[in-house]
């Protein structure tokens, strides 16, 4: 008899084993962890094209504003304060360059409702607005696309509408944040005889109906920017070359976690010098990015930084060169009238844009050379004292620009 066999067909497999499937998780994680860190970087090189664009749009506005009135933008301009005590009356001359430069960049509706006094909410109030602080008047609190830096998160309550770009008043900060005029648009002061004091945090409030003495020689000694508050300026002024000086620059709004480059310290007392290492020791020395707890800081409903774009007042809408970019910035007495130091600031990795006076926009990094920072500020005819990075923020000093920037 004849033995035979039966061939079973061999059984295929119809899936992963668990060890397989662990290996290629592994390796995707793997992947990921190499990738995203680059998506990340091209996210922030897309929104540091777009915040460059946007400020290249504001200077364009810039220049075609000067081709139409001969002068540019004044910032804490607006209606004076002369015979009116109400900030819904006027706007006690505190707007930002930005108001002016409105219907420059696309914003002719808005422009408008400022100018008319009307705002989209039928509310009316007297031409030029309000004061900036001004909640209910809706141009106020709006958001401008334009206005903003994408890299900057901050958005929403408390703010009115945010600003990321700030006015350049020079490399001097005794009184440059009003620009020696008071809200009557008055020369006035609140200080000693022999040179304003840095304790007169309401000079930018004072209601002197006339002007006072020698103060027109001292502001213009030390309100050495390409904008010159509650002064009218223009490109004629800018002796240096409109390359060579800083007409703007980039600041980062407040998200209320008191960073060094966001949030303005307040209640910086100063006898007579100030000096911008008075205002870099108020960092955290173990937590160098930030304040420490017990150092006050701007707050308190709308009054932190960038968080009013229709506000020229020097913690909103101007910037010193004295500091490089991303430095702290500090005011004296606890109110957003005081003078002090207002930085260049961003977020973005390792510096800031800058708007030049020609309209060039450039990142300026967190080492240039700045100079001495344990001395006052120089004033008059004399160079920056804080470098290279003071040298730009003047308009007629006659330093020579040689290094790359």
């Amino acid at each position: 008899m004849k033995m035979t066999t039966t061939k079973h067909p061999s059984l295929k497999r119809s899936g992963f084993t668990l060890v397989e499937l662990l290996v290629v998780i592994a390796i995707i994680g793997v992947l990921v962890g190499l990738l995203l860190p680059a998506v990340q970087a091209a996210r922030e090189a897309a929104r540091r094209m777009s915040c460059s664009n946007n400020f290249k749009q504001i200077g364009l506005g810039m220049h075609n504003y000067h081709s139409a009135y001969n002068q540019l933008p004044m910032n804490m301009g607006g209606t004076n304060a002369r015979g009116v005590n109400s900030h819904l009356k006027n706007n006690n001359l505190t707007l930002s360059w930005l108001v002016g430069l409105t219907p420059f960049v696309e914003q002719q509706a808005l422009w408008e409702q400022i100018s008319n006094g009307v705002d989209s909410d039928g509310d009316s109030y007297e031409p030029m607005g309000p004061s900036s602080w001004e909640a209910n008047f809706a141009p106020w609190a709006s958001d401008i696309p334009g206005f903003r830096c994408p890299s900057d998160p901050g958005r929403g309550l408390p703010a009115l509408g945010r600003t990321n770009y700030a006015a350049c008043i020079g490399d001097n900060p005794r009184l440059t944040h009003t620009g020696g005029k008071n809200r009557n648009g008055y020369y006035d002061w609140q200080g000693n005889a022999a040179w304003p004091g840095w304790n007169n945090d309401q000079q930018a409030w004072a209601r002197t109906s006339s002007d006072k003495n020698n103060v027109p020689a001292w502001v213009r000694g030390s309100n050495r920017g390409m904008f010159w508050n509650r002064h009218t300026t223009k490109f004629r002024d800018v002796l240096d070359g409109l390359s060579n000086t800083i007409a703007a620059g980039e600041i980062a709004t407040s998200i209320g976690s008191k960073e060094v480059v966001a949030d303005v310290a307040s209640g910086v007392h100063y006898n007579t010098l100030f000096k911008p290492s008075r205002c870099v020791a108020l960092a955290d020395p173990e937590r160098p990015q930030f304040y420490p707890t017990s150092q006050s800081v701007l707050n308190g409903g709308y009054k932190e930084r960038g968080f009013r774009w229709a506000d020229g007042r020097l913690m909103h809408g101007a910037v010193h060169t004295v500091m490089p970019p991303n430095g702290p910035s500090c005011i004296t007495g606890t109110g957003e009238n005081g003078q002090g130091f207002s930085t260049v600031g961003s977020r973005h990795q390792g510096g800031a844009h800058v708007l030049m006076g020609d309209g060039a926009v450039k990142f300026i990094t967190d080492s240039i050379e700045a100079g001495n920072q344990e001395v006052e500020a120089n004033r008059k005819g004399e160079g920056s004292t804080y470098g290279l990075w003071g040298s730009l923020g003047t308009r007629a000093s006659k330093e020579i620009i040689q290094d790359e920037f």
